[in-house]
Order: structure tokens, then sequence, then C-alpha cells
């Protein structure tokens, strides 16, 4: 302790005046040579006799009084537990600044600080700033088309294995994406500074991008349309079974989400005619996230769209075109592990909750 380097000043002096005393050397020359007050060596010569090594450390102080009680706390967190509107405040969802405001204002605490409340609150990790949304199914025929969705990821069609001419294309479509010119040119990152991108542009208009993804074979297929609809996806459909292996296929199972473009009986008939060995399929309602190419999606959100930063659509679609080849060249299948399984456990817990707080559920059936 007395000669470390990563030692505390203070400890390292504590150390240096057991040391001299235990070559037999009076207070007072261990002052001098300390250049520590007289008093202060009496004190750790002493404590150090009494307790050892322990005695050297500091000794709890009382410290000053607590401004507020535990109750105060309390009521702080219940408070941010309830809902703004329960307590008439016009607010979404509570701050640290307005729940110390509403603290003062309901006689909680005379005065307390945003601050106070942000420690307090995170205490027991409250956050009530933020929020998720949630749904209950509301399609009638939510499991079996959920599970026909499922069982294709798992290559399964009514309880038969797909053969090897037979695929599973997801589709959709991502809708205005955007070519924002800005009106500053994008700063490329630097040393201990990100891309800087300005924040004012101008509107070069906006596009929509159509996907359909190969689930097994992890390769996608794109086309921009000006607009979504009927014939931009039927031509998207037209670009993948008009290439092997799916123009010969024994069937290609197309996984659609209800949008207006491909919703329901009149769209699957439509493939049917157009494609014969094209079959169907519809996520449930309010059930996209079954959908394979709405993670390919995502991944071009980050990794292509955003920033946003282009001269005009032309930009666009060549960026677009360019990422599907350099994302075809070493796509991997997503691990997809949401099953059947666990849909039926997913739906058991659902039932659950509808039977033990009927209100909600009936209201989402009414939504």
């Amino acid at each position: 302790m007395a000669h470390g380097h990563k030692t505390p000043y203070q400890a390292r002096m504590r150390a240096q005046i057991v040391l001299h005393a235990a070559r037999g050397r009076p207070n007072a020359r261990i002052a001098r040579q300390t250049g520590l007050h007289l008093d202060t060596v009496r004190k750790w010569r002493g404590r150090f006799a009494e307790d050892g090594i322990p005695g050297l450390a500091d000794r709890r102080r009382p410290g000053r009084p607590p401004s507020f009680t535990a109750l105060q706390a309390a009521q702080v967190k219940a408070l941010a537990c309830q809902l703004p509107a329960e307590t008439g405040a016009p607010l979404s969802r509570w701050s640290c600044p307005e729940l110390a405001r509403e603290a003062i204002a309901g006689g909680i605490a005379p005065s307390v600080s945003a601050s106070t409340v942000r420690r307090w609150l995170d205490q027991d990790t409250l956050k009530p700033w933020q929020h998720r949304s949630w749904i209950f199914p509301s399609d009638p025929g939510f499991r079996i088309k959920a599970a026909h969705v499922l069982d294709l990821y798992a290559r399964t069609w009514d309880d038969i294995p797909l053969g090897e001419g037979e695929y599973v294309i997801s589709a959709d479509e991502k809708t205005s994406i955007q070519a924002r010119c800005r009106c500053h040119p994008t700063l490329a990152p630097g040393k201990a500074r990100a891309m800087r991108v300005n924040h004012t542009y101008g509107r070069g208009g906006a596009l929509a991008y159509l996907a359909a993804y190969d689930v097994h074979r992890a390769r996608v297929f794109g086309r921009t349309e000006p607009r979504t609809g009927i014939d931009p996806f039927m031509a998207l459909v037209t670009q993948v079974m008009s290439q092997e292996p799916y123009v010969s296929a024994k069937r290609v199972f197309w996984i659609v989400d209800n949008g207006s473009s491909h919703r329901g009986k009149k769209a699957a008939d439509r493939l049917a005619a157009a494609f014969p060995n094209a079959v169907m399929v519809h996520t449930p309602v309010h059930a996209s996230w079954l959908n394979q190419v709405e993670i390919y999606f995502s991944v071009v959100q980050r990794r292509v769209v955003s920033p946003n930063d282009f001269t005009d659509l032309d930009e666009v679609r060549d960026r677009l075109r360019a990422f599907e080849d350099r994302y075809n060249a070493t796509a991997q299948p997503f691990q997809w592990k949401f099953t059947t399984s666990d849909l039926d456990d997913l739906l058991a817990r659902l039932d659950r909750h509808a039977a033990d707080h009927p209100e909600e559920s009936s209201i989402a059936l009414a939504a």
C-alpha cells in the first residue's frame, strides 16, 4: 500500500505512517518525514494498533439527513405507474420533469427535482416515457392461416413434405421510398466523428419497391414501380415465374399479406389463372410479421435507404438493384425459429389472458 502506483494517496500515506511506526520512530519524527500533522499521525497509528489493516479505512459518516422520506419516493413511483389521464394531467405519458411538477402540485413534496425523480425511478427500472403497442388476433381463421405459413417455412404442406420441385416465395411491397436530395453534401465519418447528413433536403419524388424472397434458396427478386397495385404486383409475379426453376416447378407457393394488391380469393384466382403452378397463401390479418420478406425490407431500410440522400429516383432504383445483386451473392436463409408449436403456446396464453380480462378481448374483437 505504501509503494503501490495505483494506491490512493490517503491509503498510501496511512500505510507509510504504519511502516515508520514499525521501525520504532516517534510520532513527531513521522510527522516531519511525511509532511502530515502530528494529530493525523497519532490518529492513524492508534487505529492500526486497534484494528489492523481494516482500521486504515475511513469510517462511515452519518452524512446529511435525507431530504425525502421513503413514503414520498414510493408515492412518486406510484404516480409514475398511473396513466396521466387518471390524474387529470393533459399528457400522453409521463416524463421526469412532469412527474416532479405533479408531485409538487399534489402535495407529495414541497419541492423535488427531475433528477431526484429519475433516480427514484431507476431503483425499480420504471420508464413511464416508453410505450409498446399490442393487438389481439381478430382474424377468426388466425390459427389455420398462420399454421399454413409456418408449415411452408418448415417445407410442409397439408402434412406432406415439399418435394424438390416445390418452392416458397414471400412477397410484399415497400411503399413510398423517397428521393431526398440534401441541400449540402453528406460528410464522410472521421476520427471521433460520425457521418454528418444535412437535415434540409429537396423532394425528388417517391417510388414503391416490390420484392419476392425465395425462403429456402435465400434469393431476392425485386422491381421498382411508381406506385403499388394489382398490375405492379402481377408484374413482379411474372418476373419471377418466367425464369427457372419456377417455370417448370411443380408448385410455387406465394406468401402474401392482405394488402389491396393481393387480397382475398380474387387475387388467388388471378394468380392461378396466370400461372397454374402458383398457389397464393395469405397471412392472417394484422400478421405481416409472419412474412419473411419483411425481414429483408428491414435490411434494405437500414443498409440502403437510411440515411436518405439521393439526387433523384433513378439513383434510388440503381442502388436498390445493385444491392439485390450484392445481397444475393452472400445471402443465407433466415433462421426462422417460430413454429406451429410456438403458435399454439402463444394462442393458449392469449386465451388465458382473454378469460382473465374479458373486457380487453371484447374491445379487441370490436376493433
